[in-house]
């Protein structure tokens, strides 16, 4: 008989915000609020809605992974 042993996932607190009783991690609202600043920038800039809001989405998604990354590294 076989058995598979999966790895456990390590479960590192990051700091996070209560919002109306439940906690925000900090990297998603941080992800959030540039996700918002480059929507408004572009547009402003561009004038479209189509490029505006995939590049925001694009750098949320990027900004909410390097920032969980950088959080669980640095957590104790």
């Amino acid at each position: 008989m076989t058995t598979l042993d999966l790895p456990t996932r390590r479960s590192t607190r990051v700091a996070g915000v209560d919002i109306a009783g439940t906690e925000w991690p900090l990297y998603k609202l941080e992800a959030l609020a540039v996700g918002f600043l480059i929507l408004v920038a572009l547009l402003v800039v561009t004038g479209t809605a189509q490029t505006a809001v995939l590049t925001a989405a694009a750098v949320s998604t990027v900004t909410w992974w390097v920032r969980l990354a950088y959080y669980r590294r640095t957590s104790p």
